[in-house]
Order: structure tokens, then C-alpha cells, then sequence
């Protein structure tokens, strides 16, 4: 498809999301219909999960306290209770190769922005869970929740930067989601006129949750003077460095298990100097390749996306369930593990 094509097929629902979230603004950032659950503090984790399927479960005791004992009193010192380190929602401390990723993006009262925004969240994590045993193909599904926390917008804003914020009580409703289904919850990233940083760090609290991690949406990161919606915007290796350092600086301080780290690339320019972007211990980076179309568009965009790919970053692939329709059927899960190389992490919108 040509890219006019796909900047007016991607403009064409920017546009109509911008008009119904002006309905819906004040509810979700209320909180709208969600519970009102505090944020998290530090880096605890505030549900509870199966043994052995991550760490969201009561609290060990705390190093240096001692453990009551059941045999004869003893005038030495009981040792240390041992608190054991974070895991992954479905065990383990890395992501690849043991996972493939499966999930679903959107936002509460935004149906054009994708399918996890539309109806009873627990329905769409049991799609999900559907869709990831057919993706398995020898690895072990983990479901994906991405969930649009910055939101791009057609004007300025209270802040100026062309894009709003979603409220703690709808990223704390869908980080229950998450934890209930023992999924993973990535927090995507919208900048408008913004840098990708600043909005990362201001999600800090929530990235210090051991199933929490981040994704990147350079199409809607675009300079001073610039509107979105009317340009495509672009963001550069080294920005896409700058944030995968801070998240590896994250995970050592908090003991936590790998961070995922996405980046969505419509085309060749969103990404400017790929090579910038350097491996950093405990975050495990994916390209997300967003191409819009039928079969054989999508796959001509990720054969040309991959050629510039760094080879430590995990390959991705996007499919659009009413934009990709429009001029073929979807690609099965057959047709999506059969390129080359495998996607590892599969998102539909």
C-alpha cells in the first residue's frame, strides 16, 4: 500500500478517536467506570498469584527477621529468611526464548484504537489467551495487555505537547487484569510534541512492577511546529537508547525480572539510525513492524523493516483487525509464524 494510503488510513482513525475520546476525556481520566485503585508504591506488587507464576503473592518476610521454629528452642541465631526475586507473570526472569507474546492494544472508550478498549476486559484476555495457544508453535504463550497511557491528540492540550494522560485508576484496573490472567502489561506511549523519556520516567512507579513494561509509538512523536496527524513523526536509535539505558538502570536497582521494551515502525523513517540503539543487561528490546494492508503489502513491509533491524532486537508483527479486512482477509497464525524470521511477539489492534 502506498504510504499516502497509510498515513490517510491512519489519520482517518486518529481523527475519529480524537472525537470520541472529547466525549469520554473527563470519565477516563476520573478513572471513568474503573475502581479507584491506588497506584503502586515502590515496588511492591499488590495481587496475588499462583505459586510459581511471578511474585505477586504475599510478601516474604523481610531479610535479617527471623522464622518461628517448630523444634526445641536452640540459642542460635535462626538464619536469614531469604526473599526470593521477582519472576515473570508465568515464571522465569527472561523473556526469550522460553515466551512468545500475544496480546492486544487499546484504549477504555477508544474502539478505533484497538480491540482491548471494546467490551468486558476479562472477554478480551480470554481472546487472547485463544489466540496465544495458536501462536505457540513450541514456546509457551504469555498474553499481552498494551495499553495506551499517553494518548496522542489533534491540539495543544492543557500541556501543549499534543497528548493527554490516562488516569492511575484505569492503568490500575488493567494491571489487575493482568495480574488475575498471569499476563503482562506494557504501557504505551503516544509523545505528540513530548520526549519519549520524560513520559517514561513519569510512569516510574508503575515500571517498577516486575510485570510492567513499555511501548514505544514513534509515528506520533513529532518536533516543534509540527501537528500529528498531519506528518508522521519519528523518533531516532538514540532516543530509543536513552530509554532502554534507563529501564536496564531500573530493573538492577530493583532486582527485577527482564523488561520488555517495544518499539512500533510503520516505515523506514520512523526509525532514523536504528544502529544507535545498543543491548542493555535486563531489557529484552522488540520492533513491532505496524505495516497496514493486505497479505501481501504486510509482508513486503516486513521484509524491508527487517534489513535495518539490529540483531539483538526481538522481531514483532502487528495486525489490524478492520484496516488489514479492508482489503483481504487477516493473516492466520499459519500465514504470521511462517515469516522469516519468526515474529516473537504478535499484537493486534
Amino acid at each position: 500500500m502506498p504510504r499516502r494510503g497509510v498515513r490517510a488510513i491512519r489519520t482517518g482513525v486518529l481523527l475519529t478517536v480524537a472525537l470520541a475520546l472529547t466525549g469520554c476525556a473527563a470519565g477516563v481520566e476520573a478513572g471513568g467506570s474503573a475502581p479507584a485503585t491506588s497506584a503502586p508504591s515502590g515496588s511492591s506488587t499488590s495481587a496475588g498469584r499462583s505459586a510459581g507464576a511471578g511474585t505477586s503473592g504475599p510478601a516474604p518476610s523481610a531479610p535479617g527477621s527471623s522464622r518461628p521454629s517448630s523444634g526445641p528452642s536452640s540459642s542460635a541465631p535462626s538464619p536469614p529468611a531469604t526473599k526470593a526475586p521477582p519472576q515473570l507473570p508465568r515464571g522465569g526472569r527472561t523473556v526469550f526464548p522460553r515466551y512468545r507474546l500475544v496480546g492486544y492494544a487499546g484504549l477504555p472508550g477508544a474502539p478505533a484504537l484497538g480491540r482491548l478498549g471494546i467490551g468486558n476486559l476479562g472477554a478480551r484476555v480470554a481472546e487472547i489467551e485463544r489466540w496465544g495457544r495458536r501462536y505457540a508453535d513450541g514456546r509457551t504463550p504469555l498474553p499481552v495487555l498494551e495499553l495506551i497511557t499517553t494518548v496522542v491528540q489533534g491540539s495543544p492540550g492543557a500541556n501543549g505537547l499534543y497528548n493527554r494522560h490516562i488516569s492511575d485508576s484505569v492503568i490500575a484496573r488493567f494491571l489487575q487484569a493482568a495480574r488475575r490472567n498471569h499476563a503482562l502489561l506494557l504501557l504505551n506511549i503516544q509523545p505528540g510534541r513530548a520526549a519519549f523519556l520524560p513520559e517514561v520516567e513519569r510512569l516510574r512507579h508503575w515500571l517498577e512492577q516486575p510485570d510492567v513494561g513499555l511501548a514505544l509509538d514513534p509515528e506520533w512523536a513529532v518536533g516543534p511546529g509540527q501537528v500529528p496527524m498531519q506528518v508522521f513523526g519519528h523518533t531516532t536509535g538514540t532516543e530509543l537508547n536513552q530509554v532502554s539505558a534507563w529501564l536496564s538502570r531500573l530493573v538492577r536497582r530493583h532486582d527485577l525480572p527482564q523488561k520488555v521494551l517495544v518499539y512500533h515502525q510503520l516505515t523506514d523513517s520512523i526509525v532514523r539510525d536504528p544502529q544507535a540503539l545498543r543491548p542493555h543487561p535486563g531489557v529484552a528490546v522488540v520492533q513491532s513492524v505496524d505495516g497496514i494492508g493486505d497479505r501481501a503489502d504486510k509482508v513486503q513491509t516486513w521484509r524491508r523493516l527487517q534489513k535495518d533491524r539490529p540483531a539483538f532486537v526481538h522481531p514483532g508483527f502487528k495486525l489490524f483487525f478492520d484496516e488489514d479486512r479492508r482489503t483481504g482477509p487477516l493473516m492466520t497464525p499459519r500465514q504470521v509464524l511462517a515469516l522469516k524470521p519468526t515474529p516473537e511477539y504478535v499484537l493486534y489492534e
